[in-house]
């Protein structure tokens, strides 16, 4: 995975400007969906974009960050191509790739520090999926 989507409210602006360096840092290309600002807004409006795009194929996969994370995962999965798995820590991601190809990770800014956040970043984008049991498990679930 190279081509990073990323996406969050008011309450993750901050987290996600932090993962934005982070990754260019490594080496991966980023586009920022919004929102721009710690100004209030609503995370529907940068979600349901950055996930039509990881669905479309435009982006390998999505980063998608509110306060809790929930709801801007929940809107991310209303898109048929997405997995969005909110996680909070690096052994969730882990399982998220590895079980479910999650294509789009959900952080919750309020719960995860800067440093934790990088961790379940980073285990997101380099574990790979397993396949096997867990395929048939994924064509269950519609496109």
């Amino acid at each position: 995975m190279y081509n990073i989507a990323l996406a969050s409210d008011h309450a993750g602006y901050l987290l996600k400007k932090e993962i934005e360096q982070f990754l260019l840092r490594i080496g991966y290309t980023v586009h920022d969906f919004g929102c721009p600002s710690v100004e209030s807004c609503d995370y529907p409006d940068y979600a349901h974009p950055m996930a039509a795009a990881v669905e479309k194929g435009e982006y390998d996969c999505g980063i998608a960050i509110c306060s809790t994370g929930n709801g801007i995962t929940m809107t991310c999965n209303h898109h048929a191509g997405i997995r969005a798995a909110l996680c909070w820590d690096p052994s969730l991601a882990e399982l998220a790739r590895k079980h479910n190809n999650a294509n789009v990770l959900g952080l919750p800014a309020n719960f995860v520090d800067s440093e934790e956040a990088m961790k379940i970043v980073h285990t997101f984008l380099t574990t790979p999926f397993e396949g096997g049991r867990h395929e048939r498990r994924i064509r269950k679930i519609p496109c």
